[in-house]
């Protein structure tokens, strides 16, 4: 509860922040990057060594893959269709294809299926989500931030991204079966810790709600793919197509249906996709998800 609780209350934060006038404009610019040169490499360090790798974690790993390719060709469909520019079809897919599937994830997961469904969670997030938004989705921001392809500056990004560095070395460890000392890994867990508060206030200090906003049908779209189509993807191809049940399977279509990922507005955000309609994306999406998950909970609690 106490997770929910910090969620909505740094949200809050961030909104009344703006008005403060010791905070700048630039605000969230610099939060953002400490986020990214800080609070992900930490989290990398922190939890990728741990995460044990097997067989068992294909379903719940494959649902942030399968997820993020279908936004892909969802988006950008309807951008073809009527005539999008790249930054709105970008934005889109980065905020509605990428899941909450940590800091909104799991404690509701925690809450309905407890420590067991915890460690399910952890595998749809850190080999799922966290390595999607580092590897395809830096590349799809510079791709659709210049508005042409360009291998060599996407690699770029790719490879100097810091979080996506710091995931590669922890990986490596994790196949070495090296692990840091404890003493480090608290470090590193309490730097990672810092995401969620960080990012939620840099959100909340650029939520606006504005009635005659051009972005509201935007929205709409991109919260029905997330907390409708894409938990909905998720049954019909691991229950309907391939037969599977149990814990695991409900645990990954919930996630599935998480509110859109905050890294991945901040991402949309740095490479100037959107930035406002990736900030309403995570404003209006948290509180909204806590109501569709409770349907699909309900939905799917008898698989």
């Amino acid at each position: 509860m106490s997770s929910i609780i910090l969620l909505f209350l740094c949200l809050i934060v961030g909104v009344l922040l703006r008005r403060v006038p010791a905070f700048p404009a630039n605000t969230p610019v610099v939060l953002n990057q400490f986020i990214i040169y800080i609070s992900l490499p930490a989290l990398a360090l922190y939890a990728i060594p741990e995460v044990e790798l097997d067989n068992s974690v294909l379903l719940p790993v494959g649902v942030a893959w399968i997820c993020f390719a279908g936004a892909a060709a969802f988006f950008y469909f309807l951008g073809r269709l009527y005539g999008w520019s790249k930054k709105l079809v970008g934005c889109l897919i980065l905020t509605a294809g990428l899941g909450n599937t940590s800091f909104v994830g799991f404690p509701i997961i925690e809450a309905l299926y407890g420590k067991e469904g915890l460690q399910t969670a952890i595998l749809v997030d850190l080999p799922g989500t966290f390595v999607v938004v580092s590897t395809l989705g830096i590349a799809l921001a510079a791709y659709f931030s210049k508005g042409k392809p360009d291998l060599k500056a996407i690699s770029q990004k790719i490879l100097t991204f810091p979080p996506f560095l710091t995931f590669a070395l922890a990986f490596a460890l994790n196949v070495a079966n090296l692990h840091f000392p404890d003493e480090l890994k608290d470090v590193f867990n309490r730097l990672g810790s810092t995401v969620t508060p960080i990012a939620l206030v840099s959100v909340g200090f650029q939520l606006r709600i504005e009635r005659r906003s051009k972005h509201w049908r935007f929205l709409a779209l991109g919260l029905l793919y997330q907390l409708i189509l894409a938990p909905l993807l998720i049954f019909i191809l691991y229950v309907l197509v391939l037969g599977e049940r149990g814990r695991v399977v409900q645990i990954s279509i919930m996630e599935a249906g998480m509110a859109p990922m905050i890294t991945a507005s901040i991402v949309a955000i740095s490479y100037g996709l959107k930035p406002r309609l990736a900030s309403m994306m995570v404003g209006f999406g948290i509180p909204l998800s806590f109501l569709t998950l409770a349907i699909w909970y309900l939905l799917i609690r008898g698989l």
